[in-house]
């Protein structure tokens, strides 16, 4: 397996047309706009973006591989110290994805994963993947969760429980005191160690990748012709509107796209089409409730029944 940076972002411009493939076949009639850019230092991406489908009101999928030297306030977000020496050079590629809904009865999910080196010889991989569910279904919730935790057993039998601390902890509003959905799990600066080598993380990071078309497909068709109710849709706005704060407020992404000079509308294409605001807003229906009710950390959804 080839490890370098050109093979590596080979491999996510694959993945890329992958999910697409797979996404726009289930939805039946949406198909993906391509949007190539170019970075002002260098690099660039193909953002590739489904309005108004049968099932996804808008859904992107964005491909990056963009590079240049590395700005004093991303070096300090890392916490990497220049020692003047020679100027750094950062590289960073990799895949996101958001997809909106027009059901409230089919959730949001968000995926990511990365590849990021500095001309020093400093790497690490990163990513993630998290079900943001407007109405929760616990057995659904429970399939998503054995599904990450399946692949994870196949790398590392610790990497669930600590990937899925670590989604607990880093999807969460700590203004609202909540959890953006049910997490799944969240990885950052994994990098060789006595027990894992370059190659068996980029594998790792391949599995999470590859797993995102058969999940997130399953659950459209699953939820798709599933009944609601204008209150649900009213539910739904307000949802999305707890996911506007947490990318515009909380999420690294956001910030390392804007810290490096990134393309705005890529970077901001996570936005869902419309969301509300309701001025302290009580959750006043059943379904509203136990949403609330379940969006914390720790809950165990692989043994939850």
């Amino acid at each position: 397996m080839n490890t370098d940076k050109i093979s590596i972002s080979n491999w996510f411009k694959g993945l890329q047309s992958n999910i697409c493939n797979v996404i726009s076949e289930t939805d039946g009639k949406g198909q993906f706009e391509i949007d190539e850019w170019d970075h002002a230092k260098g690099g660039g991406g193909k953002s590739r973006l489904l309005q108004n489908g049968n099932i996804l009101e808008k859904a992107g999928v964005n491909f990056s591989a963009v590079e240049g030297p590395a700005p004093e306030g991303l070096l300090k977000t890392l916490e990497i110290k220049d020692d003047g020496s020679d100027e750094l050079n950062f590289f960073a590629t990799g895949v996101s994805i958001v997809m909106h809904p027009f059901s409230p009865m089919v959730p949001i999910i968000h995926m990511n994963v990365r590849y990021f080196e500095l001309s020093n010889g400093t790497y690490w991989f990163g990513g993630g993947i998290d079900l943001t569910p407007h109405i929760i279904n616990k057995a659904q919730a429970q399939f998503f969760h054995q599904e990450l935790k399946k692949v994870c057993d196949k790398h590392d039998v610790k990497y669930y429980p600590k990937f899925k601390k670590w989604a607990d902890d880093y999807f969460y509003l700590p203004h609202r005191k909540e959890t953006r959905g049910i997490g799944g799990i969240f990885f950052d600066r994994l990098s060789e160690d006595e027990n894992h080598s370059k190659e068996d993380i980029f594998a790792f990071v391949q599995s999470v990748g590859e797993l995102f078309a058969p999940v997130y497909s399953h659950l459209m068709k699953l939820n798709q012709n599933e009944s609601f109710e204008e209150e649900h849709k009213k539910w739904q706005l307000l949802r999305r509107g707890r996911y506007v704060e947490f990318n515009l407020v909380w999420d690294r992404g956001t910030k390392f796209g804007l810290q490096t000079n990134g393309r705005t509308e890529s970077i901001l294409m996570s936005m869902p089409p419309q969301a509300n605001w309701a001025y302290d807003y009580t959750p006043e229906k059943d379904f509203e409730k136990e949403t609330v009710s379940l969006l914390k950390k720790e809950i165990d959804w692989v043994n939850n029944n």
